[in-house]
């Protein structure tokens, strides 16, 4: 053999014993290995804790969930960098009166970071990370389970609509009453009235099955009378400034409901031509004009002893007579041509 091939041999050799002694010891290394890790992950902690002032959280079997000036990690972190200054939030939950935070406020306000940062501070503290907060007082949650942000599945032909609904429903399938839920925007996929109806009865399925500590954000109005209807249900909103014709969000959230959503002052400030927020505006007066020219009417009926309260529906009533007709009608004896006579004279009846 030449130098080269007593070369390569050697060397294949070495390679050899030494890949056995590591098989030897493979025990031993991988134990070492999960040991630095977990001293890595710990330096990382206590490192992160001191450079941005988090704060050892508390644990506690009362169910109560207490975060005092809470903070989103990271856009405190980005919003830093970039010369901002992050305004912090309080929180408080607990297994009874305030099972349910429904939150609203406008587009920009602060609700999604709202919820992800208190999910962020419970998965922090259940790792073993200090939070950033000036004090968390935190129970054990088995899950956290969110529904926030729009995505759609077109490989399998799934719209956007329909992964918000199926993410739903295994929410409330398997959520339990020491897990933590937050919702953003339920039903805002489809029409107004489908996604209103959604909602309102996704928060009175979690305030009466599921009984998980739950933030919800919305844009719709109408549930936020749940918090009026349901025990547990309490409401909160993002606080906003107006100064002029302009909105300065506030950041902050504060008990009780927002009374706007400031959906075309947003568009604006997003930069929409001028004209087309100038017509939004209009159509936006006509529809409140409506809506209070309505509620004006039906507070006069109802005020008047003559008549009886108004009641508005989805769908025309019944005419009485038809429903008798057909409620009396003997369908299992009766011919084809009974059947035809009796159809057509129902409909004499219901045609204007």
């Amino acid at each position: 053999l030449d130098a080269d091939e007593r070369s390569q041999a050697l060397e294949r050799e070495l390679f050899v014993e030494i890949r056995r002694r590591v098989a030897a010891e493979a025990r031993r290394i991988r134990q070492t290995a999960r040991t630095l890790a977990e001293f890595d992950v710990l330096a990382c902690f206590a490192e992160l804790a001191a450079d941005r002032d988090y704060r050892r959280p508390e644990f506690s079997d009362d169910g109560e969930m207490v975060i005092i000036k809470g903070r989103h990690p990271v856009i405190e972190r980005i919003g830093g960098e970039e010369g901002g200054r992050f305004v912090p939030n309080d929180l408080y939950m607990n297994s009874s009166a305030d099972l349910i935070l429904i939150i609203t406020g406008p587009n920009m306000g602060g609700k999604s970071t709202y919820l992800r940062q208190t999910a962020l501070i419970a998965l922090m503290a259940q790792m073993g990370s200090f939070v950033p907060a000036e004090r968390a007082k935190l129970c054990v949650f088995d899950r956290i389970f969110t529904r926030i942000g729009a995505s759609d599945n077109l490989a399998r032909g799934r719209s956007t609509f329909m992964v918000e609904m199926t993410e739903t429903a295994s929410i409330l399938n398997t959520g339990t009453p020491r897990s933590l839920i937050l919702l953003d925007e339920i039903g805002r996929g489809t029409a107004t009235f489908d996604g209103l109806a959604l909602a309102w009865a996704v928060v009175e399925q979690l305030q009466s099955r599921t009984r998980a500590k739950t933030l919800f954000a919305t844009h719709y109005h109408e549930p936020t009378e749940l918090g009026g209807l349901l025990p547990g249900v309490r409401n909160y909103h993002v606080a906003v400034k107006e100064a002029g014709s302009n909105i300065v969000f506030l950041r902050k959230v504060a008990p009780g409901s927002a009374d706007k959503s400031y959906g075309i002052e947003v568009a604006r400030l997003a930069g929409l031509p001028a004209a087309v927020v100038a017509r939004a505006r209009e159509i936006l007066d006509q529809h409140e004009r409506s809506e209070r020219s309505l509620s004006a009417s039906l507070r006069a009926r109802e005020g008047d002893g003559r008549a009886g309260p108004m009641q508005l529906t989805i769908f025309t009533p019944l005419n009485s007579e038809v429903v008798r007709a057909v409620e009396n009608a003997d369908l299992d004896n009766m011919k084809p041509l009974e059947a035809l006579n009796l159809l057509a004279e129902l409909k004499k009846q219901i045609k204007p």
